[in-house]
């Protein structure tokens, strides 16, 4: 299976961007019926996440209780100014496996997909790579 690269243009410093749809039309072309489904952020500044995509306040609210927790001005040593982005990254995480069973991805009713946006605004890549079951 090739991989795939899902280009992203996000627009704020920090955001969280839906790729749920994205990443079910991928799967759904595949016609692939049964495997993992490997998302990979390349970036140190960025990540990706699974939660509740139904109300939007939800992922609002992590972001927000990052940026409490990691804020953007601190006690940093790296130049650039970006620290902070760097260590959500970390917190946050920059890969995702799912499963694939019958050519849909197991996803609980509420959950959706979300690229974040770190230190943006920038352009971005997911590579999404599936794995079938022979």
């Amino acid at each position: 299976m090739a991989v795939k690269v899902l280009y992203i243009k996000t627009r704020k410093r920090v955001e969280a961007v839906d790729i749920t749809d994205s990443v079910l039309n991928f799967v759904k072309d595949s016609n692939v019926k049964d495997g993992i489904l490997f998302l990979y952020v390349p970036h140190t500044t960025a990540g990706i996440t699974i939660n509740e995509n139904a109300d939007p306040s939800v992922i609002d609210d992590i972001l927000n209780k990052l940026n409490e927790i990691v804020p953007k001005i601190g006690n940093y040593k790296h130049i650039e100014g970006n620290s902070d982005s760097h260590i959500k990254s970390s917190i946050i995480g920059v890969s995702k496996n799912l499963i694939i069973e019958d050519g849909k991805v197991i996803l609980g009713t509420w959950q959706g997909i979300f690229f974040l946006e770190f230190d943006g605004p920038r352009e971005r890549k997911i590579i999404l790579k599936i794995l079938k079951n022979e």
